[in-house]
Formats: structure tokens, sequence, C-alpha cells
């Protein structure tokens, strides 16, 4: 007689984990950056583009791991909330060339420290090692 398989249990499936540990570490950071700060996918954006003079559209939502529709969503309102500036590439007229204003750097500066006790709270509850365990396996499977 050939055995049942296991039940399908939704809270043992990665995807499911994966999501509700990203839900928890955006509350996180909300708390921490505040409500009015922001996303946590805005502020990779910005700290991107921190990184770098300049960057075209295409290529900060390919460092970020974004879409092309996220990135402009995510671009447009910074260029609302006047944290990043847009400029056409002189050389190539259908790129947008991106980079940090001075008050998208200087929100960078002032958030820097709470986007890192974010990452702290969200993996307090495991020990040190496990910590760069699961870090260094995340890194494996992205």
């Amino acid at each position: 007689m050939p055995s049942r398989p296991e039940p399908y249990r939704l809270e043992a499936q990665i995807g499911h984990l994966l999501r509700r540990a990203h839900q928890r570490h955006v509350a996180i950071f909300i708390a921490e950056i505040g409500a009015d700060g922001p996303t946590p996918t805005q502020f990779a954006a910005l700290v991107k583009l921190g990184e770098s003079e300049e960057l075209s559209q295409n290529h900060l939502g390919r460092l970020t791991g974004m879409d092309p529709a996220t990135t402009k969503g995510v671009v447009t309102r910074l260029i609302e909330r006047g944290f990043i500036e847009r400029a056409q590439d002189p050389t190539d007229q259908r790129r947008v060339k991106l980079r940090l204003s001075g008050e998208g750097s200087a929100l960078v500066a002032r958030l820097i420290e709470r986007a890192r006790a974010a990452t702290a709270a969200t993996l307090a509850p495991l020990s040190s090692s496990e910590q760069h365990r699961l870090v260094s396996l995340l890194e494996r499977i992205i």
C-alpha cells in the first residue's frame, strides 16, 4: 500500500516563511525610521544612489532587485519628496540618470544607524552565529 504524502502545511513553506519574515522586518523598519520616512524599498534606492555619483534608473532597479514598474514608482515618489534628482543622459536621450539631492544625502546619513537597528531587531531572536548563517544562506539563494 503506497504511503500517503505529508499534508501540505503552508506554515512550513519557504515562500510563506520569507513573506512573514519580510512583513516582520518592514514593521520593525517603519517603527525605527518613522511612518513618514522612506519605505525599505525607497531606502534601498537612496542607499544605492548614495554609493554612486549617479545611476541610470535601469541600473538602480537591478542593484536593488526591483522590477522596472516598481523602480519607476519608487523613483517618482523620491523625486516628489525632493530626495533624488533626475536628468537626461547627454549621450543617450532614452536613458535617465539619477542622483541623490542634498536633502537625500542628509536623509541617508540621518537614517543609516536606524536602518542598522532595524536589521539588528529583526535578527535579535537568533544567536550571533545563527544571524551570520541566515544571512549567508539567504545570499546563496538570491
